[in-house]
């Protein structure tokens, strides 16, 4: 998925992810690509859950 966003060559990337861990493999990966993190939201969606949502903008720094 990463090749294909390089080839695309997006300026900005919004990341919605449902599994914290995962967002945070994903951030280092991108970061290591000549990304920056500009900010992640964390959301409660279904409270009283252990389930929590998060939002990443990313912009490019290349």
């Amino acid at each position: 998925m990463l090749a294909a966003v390089d080839r695309a060559a997006p300026r900005t990337i919004v990341y919605v992810a449902c599994d914290p861990a995962a967002l945070g493999r994903d951030l280092g990966r991108l970061r290591r690509r000549g990304w920056r993190i500009e900010g992640v939201e964390a959301f409660d969606l279904y409270p009283n859950t252990h389930h929590v949502e998060a939002v990443a903008v990313l912009n490019c720094e290349g």
